[in-house]
């Protein structure tokens, strides 16, 4: 593991804490049985009772203990030691079978055998990520002949605005094609921006659309379904408006621009 990674895995240690008592996670609703995913992704992936699921950087498995509720039989990874304890004693403390593995995800081939019918991601993990290409083999080589690989994610163009801006208005920060890595200044959590926390620097990665996509299909993986979402499922700007469903949308007088993404890709058979 490199040292940037190594770095953002010290980073993600300290957040697990963070967002565990966040407002945004909503952790004691989870535990009181709530079903923690999104409609989104819940429609889109369909019903997974009986089903293997891997969850590829999954946190403190809120989302893929919400799989197991459904009846599906999940695989959670993670490179943060911080976050696999959590999980582990979430699925212990209510009664949910799952596995959880701690490793990078560049890792997991020395981690992990078996194949699976999804290989599930979501929400804030591809700018993580240095080599889209190996991502994009080590995901289709866990996805079984018949299976797929479910994406939803937060839209690379919605990545190019500045997130601090407090007017309502759209303005361009980043460079759409920017293939440097960045760094940026850690002011606590996404879910607290108050949080202390010592990492000073967290090192991420942007991707194209066109690079996400062309990524997969060269790992031999085949698109059912490409969508784009003008809405997303955390307040990414400051003037977005909350809807009882748990989603924010952009205000009715502004021009609208896609804010998530969500994709399906299935392993062609023999």
């Amino acid at each position: 593991m490199d040292a940037y990674r190594r770095a953002n895995r010290a980073l993600w240690d300290e957040w697990t804490a963070v967002n565990a008592r966040s407002t945004l996670y909503r952790l004691e609703e989870f535990r009181a049985g709530k079903n923690k995913l999104n409609a989104l992704e819940r429609a889109e992936v369909g019903d997974v009772r009986g089903r293997s699921l891997l969850h590829l950087q999954c946190h403190f498995g809120m989302d893929t203990l919400s799989w197991a509720m459904l009846g599906a039989n999940v695989t959670g990874v993670d490179f943060s030691e911080e976050a696999i304890r959590l999980a582990r004693s979430l699925s212990e403390e209510m009664n949910l079978p799952a596995r959880f593995v701690c490793c990078d995800v560049y890792e997991l081939e020395q981690h992990l055998q078996e194949t699976f019918d999804i290989v599930y991601s979501s929400y804030g993990f591809l700018n993580w990520l240095s080599d889209l290409e190996t991502w994009a083999r080590i995901v289709a080589r866990y996805v079984r002949p018949g299976g797929f690989v479910y994406l939803a994610e937060f839209h690379p163009f919605a990545m190019v605005f500045d997130d601090a801006v407090q007017q309502a208005k759209w303005r361009v920060s980043y460079d759409y094609f920017e293939k440097r890595m960045l760094q940026f200044e850690v002011s606590g959590s996404y879910a607290d921006r108050l949080a202390v926390v010592q990492q000073p620097i967290s090192y991420e990665w942007l991707h194209s659309l066109s690079e996400i996509i062309n990524s997969l299909l060269r790992a031999g993986l085949q698109l059912e379904f490409f969508n784009e979402h003008d809405f997303t499922v955390y307040e990414m700007f400051p003037f977005l408006k909350a809807q009882p469903d748990t989603i924010w949308r952009i205000p009715e007088d502004m021009k609208r621009v896609p804010l998530m993404f969500s994709l399906r890709a299935r392993k062609p058979l023999g």
